[in-house]
């Protein structure tokens, strides 16, 4: 064995989603040991995992291929984080191809010709050249989707805290399974993903500005607490030689937006919390597309000034409810008196 080993390659394939003639698919090339994420780590174990979440070596400028159920497959490269995106038309029907709740199963993989594959292959740094992963396309018959915000709106986060100081801590020192998720919250998203039927599989889509960095340790958390499953969708930490050209909107306005623009026959609930900028973002939103937001949900903070400035832009909304709320009942509550969930 080799006195400083290279860790091998590895695939990171984001869960995200698609239309039904569109491929909308990101990843990250790493040289890297996939997390190992588990209940009832040790602090140490947690800390390890946090440390290794940020420490990456990327694999920037690599040819990988993306291949469907049925063998159609595409291509792209890296870029010079590692990161990759399917943003593609495809003449297959990818409805057709999902399972019932909507997702489709996909297998990224190297490109095998590739003269730096070749080599790492030699080196003994590839086992496997097949990485999983899937793809949401909503089915058809679908009420509306949800898209929510993660921190301090479906887990306590902190975001409001003196310097953040409580961000830092929960992220670096608590495993998936010690954070704390609001009461009621995964039972009211439940609620949404069942629709007024009680049986539809209404898309549910996940926001936040954290890093890709931490994209397992949050699906973890979603998973672990009985949140509806859904894309997550984070983003990428510039570094100070980045060249990438900024984008026009915020992170989470411009995920928002690309979702409504992505689904143009779909009406959605947006819930979000008061600590940052996602009753802005969601009324912009909703001024943009009128017809297509059905309700805003805003989690209340421990924050007396944001509280008055939200509760005025709320009050002179017209477009659609916007109701501030502290608890998760009282969004079931109002909900149900819709007729949009059971």
């Amino acid at each position: 064995m080799a006195l400083f080993q290279r860790d091998p390659w590895i695939i990171d394939v984001f869960r995200t989603y698609s239309g039904e003639f569109h491929l909308y698919v990101r990843g990250r090339a790493l040289e890297d040991q996939p997390l190992k994420l588990y209940e009832q780590q040790t602090f140490y174990q947690t800390l390890r995992n946090t440390w290794r979440a940020f420490k990456t070596d990327e694999i920037r400028r690599i040819p990988v291929r993306l291949t469907l159920p049925n063998g159609n497959f595409f291509e792209t490269t890296t870029d010079s984080e590692g990161y990759f995106l399917f943003d593609i038309q495809t003449k297959t029907d990818l409805q057709d191809i999902s399972d019932e709740e909507g997702y489709v199963p996909i297998v990224i993989s190297f490109d095998e010709k590739n003269s730096a594959f070749a080599k790492a292959k030699s080196q003994q740094r590839i086992s496997i050249n097949k990485f999983t992963g899937e793809t949401l396309v909503p089915p058809s018959t679908t009420a509306y989707g949800v898209i929510s915000d993660i921190d301090d709106t479906i887990m306590k986060t902190g975001v409001t805290s003196f310097l953040k100081l409580r961000v830092a801590f929960n992220t670096f020192f608590k495993n998936f399974d010690q954070r704390s998720p609001f009461k009621d919250a995964a039972s009211f998203y439940q609620l949404l993903h069942r629709g007024p039927s009680g049986k539809d599989q209404n898309p549910m889509f996940y926001l936040s500005n954290s890093p890709w960095n931490l994209y397992r340790y949050l699906e973890k958390f979603v998973d672990f607490h009985g949140f509806p499953k859904g894309p997550i969708l984070l983003r990428d930490f510039p570094t100070p030689w980045d060249r990438t050209p900024k984008k026009e909107r915020p992170h989470k306005e411009h995920e928002l937006i690309n979702i409504l623009k992505h689904y143009p026959d779909q009406q959605f609930i947006l819930i979000g919390d008061a600590g940052e900028h996602d009753t802005t973002y969601y009324t912009n939103a909703a001024t943009e597309y009128p017809e297509r937001v059905k309700a805003i949900y805003i989690r209340a903070v421990n924050h007396s000034k944001k509280m008055a400035a939200i509760k005025e832009m709320a009050d002179a909304f017209e477009v659609c409810p916007v109701l501030l709320v502290k608890e998760s009942s009282e969004a079931i509550k109002h909900a149900r008196g819709m007729g949009w969930i059971v």
